[in-house]
């Protein structure tokens, strides 16, 4: 199979889909690899690495897309793109299709298999592909929300730590997930106080078993998030439903119940957001205000941390390029249940359950 892995061109996207190593797996199993130059520059990977691992290098991603039956990217294409897909092409990517019905629309009219890295479930009903992103959100969430606290970024003017004499800030997390549980744990080892919000009785015994003495876990109602903001210095959403946009779980007359100059990082923005206030932001431009209420919202938080980022993203998607090249996309759907669970469109139509109610 010939495997293409364009430069995303997501500003400010810093990772890349393939490393060395899994260029020289491919290669070494008969398989083409195709790779747009500079595609791993952001990463600290050089052309040198890839041509040395077996990949042929192409000047643009248009060449990368003309030949490759199978595109492993990190971001959904943008519109930029979505002329050089093709039907009979397949494309493994982080999708988010619920966040985007011009996306979805020119997914299905291109007659492309879509596969999605973030509903990709494995035996347990866990999603491994999301997971290390996941990590690395939540944990940068709270070095995010430290940032702008700072009253130069518009914030409260508030240390996560506190010092002795002065409280600490007090964090709310909103989902006791992935991202969530890392989240608490950063902001645990700050010294702030933190509650973390879930309706999940069983997670808030796990997390209130791991978690440090400075973590509450409470559950979460309208009541307790209501009461959660007029606490809150630090606002985290880490909610999620696989596939489906993100509920709203912070109303927009709710941020009147928050400090002026408290800070709101929506990690949900992705599958549309868990804040109604929230919108689709930059690294560039990551920040706006909102009835005195700063809001973060950017769509990649992992992509400025291109290193660490690409690494783990990559440890987990291997496996599962390696499977679809070897046997090709019909047999390796049909013959995984897990690949299963990633197809999103495919014969120009949704077979997500979650995308397809979004977008009824």
């Amino acid at each position: 199979m010939i495997v293409g892995v364009p430069r995303e061109v997501k500003e400010d996207e810093y990772r890349v889909a393939m490393l060395p190593v899994g260029v020289e797996e491919l290669v070494a199993r008969g398989h083409q690899v195709i790779m747009q130059s500079n595609a791993g520059i952001g990463s600290g990977l050089a052309d040198h690495d890839y041509l040395k691992a077996g990949a042929e290098m192409v000047a643009t991603g248009a060449d990368v897309f003309a030949r490759a039956e199978l595109i492993v990217k990190v971001k959904e294409p943008l519109p930029e793109e979505w002329p050089s897909i093709r039907s009979g092409q397949c494309l493994f990517t982080y999708f988010h299709f619920a966040a985007s019905s011009n996306l979805t629309q020119a997914m299905m009219h291109s007659g492309a298999t879509c596969l999605a890295y973030e509903t990709l479930k494995d035996a347990a009903g866990r999603l491994p592909l999301l997971t290390p992103m996941s990590e690395v959100a939540g944990r940068m969430s709270i070095q995010e929300g430290a940032k702008y606290l700072e009253r130069p970024q518009m914030g409260r003017g508030i240390l996560l730590a506190g010092v002795p004499g002065v409280a600490p800030a007090h964090i709310t997390i909103l989902g006791g997930g992935i991202v969530g549980a890392n989240a608490a744990k950063i902001a645990a080892g700050f010294q702030a106080d933190v509650a973390i919000l879930d309706v999940n009785l069983d997670r808030l015994r796990y997390l209130d078993d791991v978690m440090p003495a400075n973590v509450n876990c409470l559950f979460s109602d309208r009541h307790t998030i209501r009461d959660q903001l007029k606490l809150a210095d630090l606002v985290i959403g880490a909610v999620l439903i696989p596939g489906a946009k993100a509920p709203h779980l912070v109303h927009r007359d709710d941020l009147r119940l928050m400090k002026p100059g408290s800070v709101i990082i929506d990690v949900a923005i992705d599958q549309g957001g868990c804040i109604e206030t929230s919108r689709p932001t930059t690294h560039q431009q990551p920040t706006y205000m909102v009835d005195d209420v700063l809001h973060y919202c950017v769509t990649n938080m992992p992509g400025a941390v291109g290193r660490t980022s690409t690494y783990a993203l990559c440890n987990v998607t291997l496996p599962w390029i390696l499977q679809i090249a070897d046997q090709g996309i019909d047999t390796a759907v049909k013959q995984s249940l897990s690949l299963q669970t990633a197809l999103n469109i495919r014969d120009g139509k949704i077979t997500n359950e979650a995308v397809a109610k979004t977008f009824g």
